[in-house]
């Protein structure tokens, strides 16, 4: 059990995402389609901030998928996508090679379908690889709500942790004193977590008196109060 009493840091995992390509997500019934995109792409630049080794993964992309979402490719130009023809990313040499590389127990999932790719990789990269795996459940879906909720339902049965993109940008950051990572997150929070982020625009503007406000739509510089 000592495992799942250990929080996720930066320096101990890693976060794959499986088949974010838009034939996937038009599937997709259980979340609301951008909204999953929108959680997608924050989870990929909390990724990004902490320096998360991360590994993007597709399948079919010519024949079926398309091509990843070019919001998750803009935060990672430089990742080599590791193409596939399994449902299954366990199967496929390249991307167990991958994780094996990275030297990172803890994995961080995020892909489509909940049901198919999410879980077959789950169960094998557990029992076959050993990794702890944390799946994301809002940064995921399924082809029915009864489709993700049930595959959730499989995969946490066999130890599988589920998370949500902002529990987990907030356990890397943990603690706001970090500041080398404080601008970056609030930013993150402020474009993609709804009413967080508009809370977070609030406190800055009117509560602490920011340097800039906006009034009718027009920036009028620093507050004269301040």
């Amino acid at each position: 059990m000592s495992k799942y009493l250990e929080v996720l840091t930066p320096q101990n995992c890693q976060l794959i995402f499986i088949d974010q390509q838009p034939q996937m997500a038009f599937g997709v019934q259980s979340i609301d389609r951008q909204a999953l995109k929108n959680n997608v792409v924050a989870l990929a630049k909390a990724a990004k901030v902490f320096k998360i080794p991360t590994t993007i993964t597709t399948v079919e992309t010519d024949g079926f998928s398309g091509n990843t979402y070019p919001e998750l490719l803009g935060v990672f130009p430089d990742n080599k996508i590791l193409e596939r023809t399994s449902m299954n990313s366990w199967d496929d040499q390249n991307v167990r090679d991958a994780l094996a590389a990275n030297k990172r127990n803890k994995v961080v999932v995020s892909g489509l379908w909940t049901e198919v790719c999410n879980t077959t990789f789950a169960l094998c990269a557990m029992l076959e690889g050993g990794y702890e795996i944390y799946m994301v459940a809002d940064a995921s879906g399924g082809t029915s709500a009864d489709a993700h909720k049930y595959a959730m339902d499989r995969m946490v049965q066999a130890g599988a942790v589920p998370v949500t993109w902002q529990q987990v940008m907030l356990e890397w950051q943990r603690d706001w004193a970090r500041k080398e990572t404080y601008d970056a997150v609030t930013g993150i929070v402020k474009e993609h977590s709804g009413a967080y982020g508009m809370g977070i625009d609030y406190a800055i503007t009117h509560v602490h008196k920011g340097a800039e406000r906006v009034k009718h739509g027009e920036r009028i510089g620093p507050n004269p109060a301040k």
